[in-house]
Formats: structure tokens, sequence, C-alpha cells
């Protein structure tokens, strides 16, 4: 299979990910500045994952472009990606209901978790089939990142099941805003 053939895939399955996170967004009981005002945490979540996957997207079409070929393990790890990826619309949809519910974002962690660690594989499998410095150093510098943002995500977690229940989307968002988007810029 060649890249190209690949990352259209993965750009076709992200776009469809994306596109059913919005579809499972509640709408209002009514058209009132308060029932909106009643669905901000549906818009938090909602933005929280959108912008997760989005930066993923961007960071890997960043490293992507450098890699000249690809290997069937890579395309298996990405598919994987993609699968765990697919539960995001599912996992904000129960989170954005629940918010303060410890299961609620424990599930939505375990994704979080398991799309961050395959995410850490593909990437070492990208600096293995790599064949130029710049794309090897793209990947091994998102690996150093990553080993970061999955310590503050298990952090998350671990307080999301212990004291404080919506610490997991918390968590999410200060890796976003502190590890990932800067990175993306």
């Amino acid at each position: 299979m060649s890249k190209e053939r690949l990352v259209a895939f993965t750009d076709a399955v992200i776009a469809i990910i994306v596109t059913i996170l919005i579809l499972e967004f509640e709408k209002p009981t009514s058209l009132t500045w308060a029932a909106v005002w009643d669905l901000r945490m549906n818009l938090f979540a909602y933005t929280i994952s959108f912008f997760w996957i989005g930066t993923m997207w961007v960071n890997m079409h960043r490293t992507w472009d450098n890699i000249t070929r690809i290997n069937n393990k890579l395309v298996w790890i990405s598919l994987l990606l993609l699968f765990f990826s697919s539960f995001f619309p599912y996992t904000t949809n129960i989170v954005a209901t629940n918010f303060n519910n410890s299961v609620a974002q424990a599930l939505y962690g375990i994704v979080v978790l398991l799309v961050s660690l395959t995410n850490v594989w593909m990437y070492q499998e990208l600096a293995a089939v790599a064949e130029d410095s710049v794309a090897r150093t793209l990947a091994f510098g998102h690996n150093r990142i990553m080993v970061l943002d999955i310590a503050l995500k298990l952090l998350g977690l671990i307080l999301t099941l212990t004291v404080f229940p919506s610490a997991m989307m918390w968590s999410v968002l200060i890796t976003a805003l502190v590890l990932i988007i800067p990175r993306s810029l």
C-alpha cells in the first residue's frame, strides 16, 4: 500500500469521526439562552474532543509529509489508532451528558489514553521507517512530548476515579493547551 493511500484513508476516517462528533451534540430543549447555557458542558466536551482529534491530525500530517515509505506494521498501527479514535463520538456524548460522573470521565479517559499510546507506537514505527533525519527527528520529538502528555492524562484518570470526577477532561485540556497545540502552531 502506498503512503498516500493510507493518509487518504486516515483523513477520511478522521473526517467521519469529527462529523459524527457534531451529530451527537445534544440540541437545546428550547431556543432560549437559558437552554443553550444548559448545554455548556456538551460544548466543552465537544470542543476538547474536536481540537484534540484535530491536533492529532495536524501533527500526523506534519510528520507524514516527511515520510516516503511505509510498511505493513505501520498500516495496522494506523488502523488500530483509527479504531480507538472512532470511540470519541460515543464517549464524548456520554461525558457531555454526565460531566461530573467518574465512570463517564473514566471511559473518555481510557479512549484518550488508548489513542495516545497507539499514537506513540505509530510514531516509533514512523521513526523506524523514516529515510531522512527530519522525519526521524519529528517522530522522536513527538514521542518525548507524548511521555509527559500520557503521564498527565494518567494523573487525570487517577484523580477522576478517586477525588475529582471531571479531572480527566481538564487533564486533556491542560495537555492540549500546554504541550500539544503550541508545538502544532
